[in-house]
């Protein structure tokens, strides 16, 4: 149940997105506790994801797993958006958030702090490049972030 489930998902996923102007932002297909839960977050970059987005995507992507059949057990479909403060777990996420506000925490304390808050400035190879409010450039190993997401600024 790994990442080839979940390339046949995706692509069974891409089209009906593509054609309501929605991009795919994550995918989750995984047991949580006694049931399976297939989680999809879905964004579009002008206007936001509706409710009706949602209600959209959800019925026929469950209808295109029922049709071809790729998953042969029980579970639970949630399709949503992934929020003001969206985690940020691939390269390409870090990527479209570049010069936005972002929180990350680590595992390994980085000059004696776990959670760092600044702006994301880019993402060379395997290191999360992070500029503090004071200025100063912090460059993070992606092996060292527990937790990435962007910060919400009100």
């Amino acid at each position: 149940m790994g990442n080839d489930l979940n390339a046949e998902i995706q692509a069974l996923l891409d089209p009906i997105l593509e054609s309501m102007g929605l991009s795919l932002w994550d995918l989750e297909f995984k047991k949580e506790g006694p049931r399976w839960l297939l989680r999809v977050y879905i964004e579009r970059y002008a206007g936001g994801v509706t409710l009706n987005d949602c209600e959209t995507v959800s019925r026929d992507l469950g209808t295109a797993l029922d049709v071809e059949n790729i998953i042969n057990h029980a579970y639970v479909l949630e399709v949503s958006s992934p929020g003001l403060d969206r985690t940020l777990s691939k390269p390409e996420h870090y990527q479209r958030c570049i010069g936005s506000m972002v929180k990350i925490k680590t595992y390994q304390a980085i000059e004696g702090q776990k959670v760092l808050v600044g702006t994301l400035k880019g993402l060379e190879g395997d290191a999360v490049l992070l500029e503090t409010k004071d200025g100063k450039i912090i460059t993070l190993s992606r092996t060292n972030i527990a937790k990435a997401s962007l910060e919400v600024v009100i």
